[in-house]
């Protein structure tokens, strides 16, 4: 999986958000939103191919967490980005 060119996460305000640039990328009825680990993760694949197991692999670098939630946690996150259309498969 990979993030889709013409995304970028910014921080507003204190929040991580996801901007997309372009045409093909605008939809203003949705603002994603990333929580702290989820940003983390996002700055750390952005432009690299990866999957859950290299998710969850930097998560437990990061974090105090044990590998089945860092990779049940990165399974999700995969989930979320893929069903917001920011990922490639």
């Amino acid at each position: 999986m990979k993030i889709k060119e013409g995304f970028e996460l910014v921080v507003i305000c204190g929040e991580a958000v996801i901007v997309g640039h372009g045409v093909e990328n605008m939809d203003f009825s949705k603002v994603i939103n990333l929580n702290e680990s989820a940003a983390y993760l996002w700055n750390k694949v952005k432009g690299t191919e990866f999957d859950a197991r290299r998710l969850a692999t930097l998560l437990c670098e990061e974090y105090e967490v044990d590998e089945a939630t860092a990779l049940r946690d990165s399974e999700q996150v995969m989930r979320d980005w893929q069903a917001a259309g920011l990922t490639t498969d």
